[in-house]
């Protein structure tokens, strides 16, 4: 009986602490330590649900109310970390946040303020930091402009996945090619890709 009332009281400040963790996920933390976190986080709910539900049927002829309760809490909080409903809520709140902020990079870069600035990569600028964070996973952003067409595809990263594994991000593109790709990803996983205003789409893909 008192486990389970200590079981209770941990699932209860994860709850609480859980907003945070995805706000420090989305802003702060390294985008390939967010995403092996995810996982070990969701594996290890996903085994301590097994063992509590497993204890729950051998224990089912004198069930506690507080057994029950403790095993719903801990599903409602492996459905939360693995759906990830409150990082959309997040993301909708950034975009209108920042969306000032974003605009004024696409200007920057235009007037050739704002360049590919990493000796990695010819694609990749790091912000400057007076920004705030307007891309995950260290504030990057991917540019591709063409000056002789005026052609224009900036990236800004909402979950930068890890080896080839999926990302979202919010991209900014007057590319006809670019369009049509995006296009027809918005008309075959329309769920995780749409247009959010002019020149503005909001992608999930590699």
């Amino acid at each position: 009986m008192q486990k389970n009332k200590i079981k209770i009281y941990i699932l209860l400040g994860a709850f609480i602490l859980l907003p945070i963790w995805e706000i420090l996920n989305y802003y702060f933390i390294p985008y390939f330590i967010v995403a092996f976190a995810w996982l070990l986080i969701v594996f290890a709910l996903f085994v301590w649900l097994f063992i509590e539900v497993c204890q729950l049927i051998n224990e089912r002829s004198k069930l506690s109310k507080q057994k029950v309760v403790s095993v719903c809490l801990i599903l409602v909080l492996f459905l939360l970390i693995f759906f990830r409903p409150l990082n959309k809520i997040i993301e909708k709140a950034d975009w209108q946040l920042f969306y000032d902020k974003r605009m004024e990079v696409i200007r920057k870069i235009k007037s050739q303020e704002l360049k590919p600035n990493v000796g990695w990569n010819n694609w990749i600028c790091e912000l400057p930091y007076e920004y705030p964070i307007l891309s995950n996973g260290g504030n990057d952003i991917g540019i591709y402009q063409n000056d002789s067409t005026n052609e224009l595809t900036v990236t800004f990263w909402i979950f930068r996945n890890i080896f080839s594994a999926p990302s979202s991000h919010f991209v900014y593109t007057n590319t006809a090619d670019k369009i049509d790709r995006i296009n027809r990803l918005i008309k075959e996983h329309p769920k995780h890709n749409w247009k959010v205003e002019e020149n503005w789409y909001r992608t999930f893909h590699e």
